[in-house]
């Protein structure tokens, strides 16, 4: 009798809780539903939603199927998953259901996938492993945001049901860090790439010379570093990387599946050079160490044979310790050198290159000289830039000459956002959000042979940037937009989908501690 009692009771109290809900208005929390296939940033080439969702639980494994380079990446996503969930998350070569990710052969080519979600799982299938690790951004991108933090958090994990198969638009999708202007560590430059891999970029561009400091050590001409790398912006006490520090940024990188093209910027841009060796100047005085925002005033002296021997040590020592195919040259803004010492300038150093086993790259520039069998160039013109110097680079392309598409008033990152932007410069104009997404790289040039665009790159030159959050604030939320223009097709750029997908990564950007401008042009989600 008194159990049945106590039913009683308790099913009256349950009712009187039912009512009082009715009263108030109040109702039970809303099912938690997962993230639209189709909010991934760069978008994905193909997208098929349907069945039931797949919950990431405490029972979860990561299988992977292929060489060992697949566990890497199964280890790297288990990495990601386990502080904000508190599973396990074994990753195993054996076992059904759960995550799988596995190489097997189809129409990927080198960087592409194909996400399977539902009920039982989710599967990642590419014909390699760089494949399988953009897979695992989108992945990251389909979960909560919260996936991001590194405390346990409450979920549920749910991965939307569907089909996504996507394969990159150009093979280059490049950001470039200048580490010149001001010295960034080695730390900083992995936070960097950890943030450029989750948006598929696959090429790290990083400038290691120019007037205000030399950042890589050379064995064979050790002041470059130690004198010429003592100086930045507004002389503060500079730094460089050691050989040690440059291979590990390389395979730190490498881990991301992001090559690293190092760049000597020559024959200007090159005081903290002259400055640490009287003989690479024509009248054989060194100039003093700089520390000021001018461009143009130095050179290396092009009739002399040291200068030579000077850039083949630098090459030798910096191709040797490169692993990827492309060595940066520059060639931008040499002001200082006459024409036809430009030419000849680079007649004598493109070979020394290529001796060394590595595919040159310099700025469009170099158009104005002959660029060598396989060479690419990098644009940075403007809209207003003049026609004559547009008409060399489309010859140029024409020719044969592969673009990477930098264009300066469109995803120069360092440029500000509006005239009250508290850092980064104005000479190419305010780059807002929309302006930095909304052109097309295969269009761009006209006369340009679509096959000859290789792809786009978003340079970060860094005169008022000082450290990671500076550079953060400056990047997000233009990079991703030109992650976008590499990765995704032509017909999927569209500025009224894409910034409702932009406006939902803020979230995402706020459980990273990433830094960011809070763009008028973008309808926020957060406050």
């Amino acid at each position: 009798m008194r159990q049945h009692r106590r039913t009683l009771r308790l099913l009256g109290s349950l009712l009187l809780v039912a009512m009082a809900a009715s009263v108030t208005g109040a109702a039970p929390a809303p099912a938690a539903s997962p993230a639209p296939l189709d909010r991934v940033i760069p978008a994905p080439a193909s997208v098929a939603p349907g069945g039931s969702p797949y919950r990431i639980t405490r029972g979860t494994h990561i299988r992977v199927d292929g060489p060992r380079e697949t566990r890497g990446v199964g280890e790297y996503l288990a990495r990601i998953l386990r502080p904000s969930t508190g599973y396990r998350l074994p990753v195993t070569t054996q076992g059904a259901g759960g995550i799988r990710l596995r190489i097997a052969q189809g129409p990927f080519g080198a960087e592409g996938y194909r996400l399977d979600s539902g009920r039982h799982g989710v599967i990642i299938t590419a014909a390699r492993p760089a494949g399988l690790f953009h897979g695992v951004q989108t992945l990251r991108q389909l979960l909560p945001a919260a996936v991001e933090k590194d405390s346990v958090q409450p979920g549920p994990w749910l991965v939307a049901g569907g089909t996504i198969t996507d394969t990159p638009r150009y093979g280059w999708r490049g950001a470039m860090l200048d580490v010149s202007r001001h010295f960034f560590t080695v730390d900083q430059v992995k936070r960097y790439i950890d943030q450029l891999a989750l948006y598929k970029i696959n090429k790290l561009h990083l400038h290691l010379s120019d007037d205000q400091g030399w950042r890589i050590a050379i064995d064979s001409w050790p002041r470059l570093a130690t004198y010429g790398g003592s100086t930045e912006v507004g002389g503060g006490p500079g730094g460089f990387y050691t050989k040690a520090d440059y291979k590990e940024i390389v395979r730190y990188a490498a881990s991301r599946y992001l090559e690293v093209v190092p760049e000597i910027d020559m024959p200007g841009h090159t005081n903290a050079a002259l400055a640490s060796y009287a003989d690479l100047n024509c009248d054989g005085v060194a100039p003093p160490l700089y520390t000021g925002t001018e461009v143009g005033f130095s050179s290396l002296c092009v009739g002399k044979e040291i200068t030579y021997d000077f850039v083949d040590d630098v090459i030798r020592e910096l191709a040797a310790l490169t692993p990827g195919r492309y060595l940066h040259i520059g060639g931008d803004e040499a002001h200082s050198t006459s024409h036809e010492d430009y030419v000849t300038f680079m007649d004598r150093v493109q070979p020394i290159v290529a001796k060394y086993g590595k595919t040159v790259v310099g700025w469009h520039q170099l158009t104005g000289a002959t660029p060598a069998k396989g060479a690419l160039a990098q644009y940075w013109g403007l809209d207003s830039t003049s026609a004559e110097e547009r008409a060399r680079v489309v010859k140029a392309a024409q020719g044969g000459t592969g673009l990477i598409l930098s264009p300066a008033d469109r995803v120069y990152l360092d440029m500000k956002y509006t005239k009250d932007t508290p850092l980064g410069l104005s000479w190419a104009g305010y780059v807002e959000v929309r302006r930095s997404y909304d052109w097309d790289p295969g269009a761009y040039l006209p006369g340009v042979p679509g096959a000859t665009v290789r792809g786009v790159e978003a340079p970060m030159w860094s005169e008022t940037l000082e450290n990671s959050e500076h550079i953060e604030y400056m990047a997000f939320p233009r990079l991703p937009g030109v992650a976008e223009l590499g990765w995704s097709s032509a017909a999927s750029l569209d500025w009224e989908r894409y910034k409702g997908r932009l406006a939902a990564q803020a979230e995402r950007w706020d459980a990273l501690g990433i830094e960011w401008y809070r763009s008028p042009q973008v309808p926020w989600s957060v406050q």
